[in-house]
């Protein structure tokens, strides 16, 4: 993912190569800018096809022939979903008509879209930060008060908004049309229905995540794959294995004895005999938490800062072997793990079937039966969720063994050490959130697989970003659309059980995994790591939030954060909120000065200021 572009309309006089060094720039038939920034020559085809031309950015197998025959079938901008929908991979889509210009990314999010206006001109872009740099935007201390106030949970479309002032996220079921000076947000794509038997939607998981390795592995250049141990980073392996000139797998050693990963990656390795495997003990590993005022970017507050150093000292370990593709299962929890809300629709339309998995669920996880039965009688909205929500931020925290089966997936509740003033911006953006929420698919289940992917799909962008730095394209298969779609078509009471772990994947990858790991029903714990990890970077920490630039903006408390990391917790939960935390932290101190001193320098650089 090392592209990063701008779009401009015919006519828009903003000068934006200066925001990239050597940039590239694709004009419009007047020659004046259309796409300018910067991408490599595999990330990138074009096609004409009369008055219609079509840019493709990232990772899309198709050559220049095919993508001419799709848009010949262009004639207008209301042609251009069904060809999105044609194509495979993960990118953006640029296609300019007589009619306007559009602008899509995928229906993760992991490619957005975001726009402004500059001069009088909608300009877009797949970098907000791009954005705020050319227009010298500020904090949207609004977002950033309802980010740090939900605790990092915040669920799509507020969880996923442009934390910069004046600029929009395009929300990922929709895409960007530009006409002339204007711009409009229409929405291009739905979730399936989920009516496919296992039986028959397997089959077309496999296809279409099989193809999804395969296309990214034709090239002479080493391959390198995460073997945690896990069926959804195995699966990869094994699929790569198939078509990769040169496979390593990568595993980080553990700290929990309980950790029974080794044993599972052990046994995949054994198997994988065309590959060869690395595996860094912990002794050599940065601990978690090293170095907390690292910066990963400056898109938005990256959330997995606990291992932000541990990530740039593996990237350099695989840089070293020569990978240049890298591949991690991210986003497979999200796309094939247990979320219970379709017991809502199943109830009222299988009942018997329906208890059944109550039942299953209730053993499974010990869900308070009043809970549990209140929550399925609830017809509430998803507007009625977002005011709920709104107005118990400050509420104790819920029970640890609450049913999801809300539109979100877990109740949201401030971190203790969030100012009032930081609450109460917090709430007016949950409410202003609620007068426009609508379900991201009918069935309250589906919905709440999106709001999973939607979650967490940007951060893993940032991810990516880390191996962008030493020339690797790090993919996640998983977030392809097509792959998506896949798994979202097949039945809610199928694919998510409390008996079976990720029964859908496990049946498309019957013929592919170890039928050891395929049947695997425990997960590897990092809890040691984490708290060895928080502890040897305490008194960093404690240092950075005594000169809390978020404390001088009042939207939180250093003495309460100190209080926080100085008393013992009672669980994990209070360490992954200090990571939330750092990451705006961090974040909030390079995106104060971004619009006032690098925009100045760069302008400098180009002899247009003094």
């Amino acid at each position: 993912m090392s592209t990063g572009f701008v779009v401009l309309p015919d006519g828009c006089p903003t000068d934006t190569t200066w925001l990239y060094e050597s940039p590239q720039v694709i004009t419009h038939p007047s020659g004046r800018p259309w796409l300018v920034g910067r991408w490599g020559a595999d990330e990138i085809v074009q096609a004409q096809a009369g008055s219609v031309r079509v840019v493709v950015i990232g990772h899309c197998p198709v050559t220049t022939t095919q993508l001419t025959r799709l848009a010949e079938r262009v004639c207008e901008q209301r042609d251009v979903g069904p060809l999105a929908r044609q194509l495979p991979g993960s990118h953006h889509l640029i296609v300019t008509s007589p009619d306007g210009t559009s602008v899509r990314g995928t229906i993760t999010g992991l490619r957005q879209v975001f726009h402004t206006r500059v001069d009088g001109h909608a300009v877009a872009s797949d970098r907000p930060d791009t954005l705020a740099l050319l227009t010298g935007a500020g904090v949207d201390e609004g977002v950033l008060a309802a980010r740090l106030a939900t605790g990092g949970r915040l669920p799509a479309p507020l969880g996923t908004a442009s934390v910069w002032s004046g600029i929009s996220a395009v929300p990922d079921d929709h895409c960007l049309i530009m006409e002339g000076e204007r711009a409009r947000e229409v929405r291009w794509w739905q979730a399936p229905e989920p009516e496919l038997p296992l039986e028959e939607g397997a089959p077309a998981v496999h296809a279409a995540l099989s193809y999804a390795v395969r296309s990214r592995t034709s090239s002479r250049h080493p391959v390198t794959a995460d073997l945690s141990g896990g069926m959804d980073s195995t699966a990869l392996c094994f699929l790569a294995a198939r078509s990769a000139h040169q496979l390593l797998t990568f595993r980080w050693g553990e700290a929990d004895a309980g950790n029974d990963d080794a044993m599972f990656a052990a046994h995949s390795a054994a198997l994988l005999v065309q590959a060869s495997h690395m595996v860094v003990p912990q002794h050599e590993l940065p601990a978690l938490f090293a170095h907390p005022g690292d910066l990963a970017d400056t898109e938005q507050p990256y959330p997995f800062t606990r291992t932000l150093a541990r990530m740039k000292h593996t990237v350099g370990l695989l840089a070293d072997r020569g990978s240049r593709t890298h591949f991690a299962g991210h986003g497979a929890d999200e796309l094939f793990g247990r979320f219970p809300g379709y017991l809502h629709r199943l109830l009222r339309r299988q009942p018997r079937l329906a208890l059944r998995h109550l039942r299953g669920y209730q053993a499974l996880n010990r869900w308070p039966l009043r809970d549990m039965l209140a929550q399925l009688a609830r017809a509430d909205s998803v507007q009625d969720w977002w005011r709920a929500e709104a107005d118990s931020l400050t509420n104790p925290a819920p029970a640890l063994r609450q049913p999801p089966l809300a539109w979100g997936l877990m109740p949201l509740r401030a971190p203790v050490w969030v100012t009032e003033s930081a609450v109460d911006a917090a709430r007016s953006q949950l409410r202003t959130a609620a007068e426009t929420a609508s379900p991201f698919a009918d069935d309250r289940g589906q919905h709440q697989f999106l709001v999973a992917l939607r979650a967490t799909a940007p951060a893993y962008r940032q991810f990516a970003r880390l191996f962008d730095t030493a020339g690797i394209r790090l993919h996640q298969p998983y977030l392809d659309d097509r792959v998506v779609e896949a798994a979202l078509a097949v039945r809610m009471h199928e694919r998510c059980t409390p008996w079976e772990y990720k029964p859908l994947l496990a049946a498309a990858m019957r013929d592919t995994l170890p039928e050891r790991v395929r049947t695997r029903t425990t997960k590897g714990s990092f809890d040691e790591d984490l708290r060895a990890g928080l502890h040897r970077s305490l008194d960093e920490l404690l240092e950075l939030f005594a000169d809390s630039e978020l404390a001088r903006a009042g939207l939180i408390s250093s003495d309460v954060v100190r209080s926080q990391l100085l008393t013992p917790q009672a669980n994990l939960s209070g360490h992954f909120a200090v990571e939330q935390l750092l990451g705006c932290e961090t974040w909030f101190r390079a995106a104060r000065h971004l619009g006032r001193s690098e925009r100045r320098q760069k302008e400098r650089e180009r002899h247009i200021l003094p």
